[in-house]
């Protein structure tokens, strides 16, 4: 029955404002919801005539934590940036960068801010110790994930090709000779070239002579890919709790209280300041894992898993993101009241 208040042409109006803006960019200003922050990226490259490469959209996020930069990966149409939270993006990887993230440790950011290695599948491999503004390819490709050594050299890396057996390859000149170190790993983590760390899926192993021999470290086996380094510290992510090393990986431990963690650490204003991400959604402390809050759920749709989407975070403006294979990069605003 119709409304005697509304009149046929008000009503007109209304119906046209309800069609004419997608739900998802209608609630990009309401905090507290996932909202895609790629379709006008998308959209800008189809009118160009320019086709993500399979399985389409986007694969890949990461954020400098010092001043909020936005990486996002287009699959085969390399790495954009954006300095406005994902409102515009620029193309920055000189098309040094193809393929795309199949894991959530893929995109490789030095948590000191400015440097990023992007160990990418199906394409090519590059990283730039300058915000982007320069690239130096690596000459291997079709990397799983990796780790740089960002607080020593920035030229030693450790990745891991799984479909090669779990093939452990290590750089020490930025990508231009590699060295395979052996069959058979699951997780890499690296402080300096003599304090190399890995997992084959029993507890962490530790290498001080460039991977020739490894020795048992610890009994926990770490459920993240990668570990994250920040200020000389390593931190590595389990479903028990972040595990934390202050020896360069001679000595680990349960940082604070238990928390659901397989992505990240990703890290805020401090080492205090932490985000992990596990499959019961984004976990967040202020207090070194003295106790952990939830941030915000997993985005519909994402699994947590080995092959699996990134997230991201900017402590900043407090905002989230998310991306995965086939799917929109996603953004999540934290409700401030």
């Amino acid at each position: 029955m119709r409304n005697p208040l509304i009149s046929p042409y008000v009503a007109a109006i209304f119906a046209v404002l309800l069609t004419a803006v997608p739900a998802s960019r209608a609630l990009a200003d309401e905090p507290g919801h996932w909202v895609s922050i790629s379709d006008g990226l998308l959209d800008k490259l189809a009118q160009q005539g320019i086709k993500p490469g399979w399985p389409g959209k986007t694969a890949g996020v990461a954020v400098d934590r010092t001043n909020g930069d936005l990486y996002v990966v287009v699959c085969d149409q390399g790495l954009w940036k954006s300095t406005d939270h994902g409102q515009t993006f620029e193309r920055v990887d000189g098309g040094k960068v193809g393929g795309r993230c199949e894991t959530g440790f893929a995109l490789d950011m030095d948590a000191s801010g400015g440097k990023l290695m992007c160990f990418m599948v199906y394409g090519n491999c590059a990283w730039s110790a300058d915000r982007g503004a320069t690239w130096t390819s690596s000459r291997l490709t079709h990397l799983d994930f990796g780790a740089v050594d960002w607080g020593a050299s920035g030229k030693c890396a450790l990745t891991v090709q799984h479909e090669r057996g779990g093939a452990l390859q290590m750089t020490t000149d930025g990508g231009q000779t590699w060295k395979s170190l052996g069959p058979g790993f699951k997780a890499v983590g690296i402080f300096t070239e003599s304090a190399l760390l890995a997992s084959k899926g029993d507890g962490i192993l530790r290498s001080v002579d460039g991977g020739a021999s490894w020795s048992k470290v610890s009994d926990i086996t770490p459920d993240g890919l990668v570990m994250q380094g920040f200020n000389g510290v390593g931190y590595w992510t389990t479903t028990r709790g972040v595990l934390v090393s202050r020896d360069q990986g001679a000595t680990w431990s349960i940082l604070g209280a238990p928390v659901d963690a397989y992505y990240g650490p990703y890290f805020g204003k401090n080492e205090r300041s932490l985000l992990v991400v596990g499959k019961s959604g984004l976990w967040r402390t202020d207090g070194a894992g003295a106790t952990w809050a939830l941030g915000a759920p997993l985005p519909a749709d994402f699994k947590v898993g080995f092959t699996g989407p990134n997230f991201a975070w900017d402590p900043a403006a407090n905002v989230f993101y998310a991306s995965s294979m086939g799917k929109d990069t996603l953004k999540y605003e934290v409700p401030t009241r």
